[in-house]
């Protein structure tokens, strides 16, 4: 197995064999608990407009450089999508618009053989998801910030798939020192605007706390998140997902 590193805008448009497109803070950490509060389905769309197609069938979620977009009924925030919970989202279907996760996804299923969307809560089961396949290469893309300029938070996890993928050694500890240090995670903390929560890295820097992996799909109404078992078989309803207590 061939482990490619790539980075941004351009590291997914580059992705070839099992793409793993990671996006920590915040787009594929929302997407795990979105599915652990019920949602039936999430599907990935990058163009705003698309989005309100799907107004009257569909909750939408997400952001437009990080910023929440109006006419919207929730931003790309895990605590926001736990403090709503299933009362909100238990059997709707999901619309998913963010400027670095859901928009590199999209870019790298255009050449990739599959796409994969991880953060750190879903790690461990991605990879095993991916060992399931064998495939000859593997190409980690940290999606960084709106895609353009690098985040640790992504580089670091994408350290920990190649770690686990590998058998290399990884320190979490350190990792999280260096993330909470930056100003990814500050602007988080400072707590100065209510869209970008102080909980929120608290809950992107937990490890596998889900044992399900999210593979995007093409389907008949567009791309689909679709949770995939760490043995690569689908997911089925007698699988669903709970949070993790």
């Amino acid at each position: 197995m061939r482990i490619l590193r790539l980075s941004l805008a351009e590291g997914a448009r580059a992705a070839r064999g099992v793409a793993v497109v990671i996006d920590v803070f915040r787009a594929f950490t929302c997407e795990p608990v979105m599915y652990a509060c019920g949602a039936k389905r999430i599907l990935l769309e990058g163009d705003v407009e698309r989005c309100f197609a799907w107004k009257d069938r569909a909750l939408l979620v997400g952001e437009r450089d990080e910023v929440p977009i109006d006419g919207f009924d929730l931003t790309n925030s895990p605590s926001q999508i736990l403090a709503r919970g299933s009362a909100l989202f238990a059997g709707r279907t999901v619309v998913h618009r963010t400027t670095a996760g859901v928009t590199g996804a999209l870019a790298a299923l255009a050449h990739a053989d599959a796409v994969f969307l991880a953060s750190y809560i879903t790690a461990r089961a991605t990879v095993a998801a991916i060992r399931a396949r064998n495939p000859a290469v593997v190409s980690i893309v940290a999606m960084g910030i709106r895609a353009q300029a690098p985040a640790p938070e992504d580089e670091r996890c994408g350290d920990y798939i190649e770690a686990l993928l590998s058998g290399d050694a990884y320190d979490h500890l350190a990792a999280v020192v260096e993330i909470l240090r930056q100003e990814t995670a500050q602007k988080f903390l400072r707590g100065d605007k209510a869209y970008l929560p102080r909980e929120d890295p608290a809950l992107c820097l937990q490890r596998d706390l889900f044992d399900f992996a999210l593979e995007a799909r093409q389907t008949a109404d567009g791309v689909e998140a679709v949770r995939v078992l760490p043995d690569g078989t689908p997911f089925r309803s007698e699988d669903a997902a709970t949070l993790p207590r």
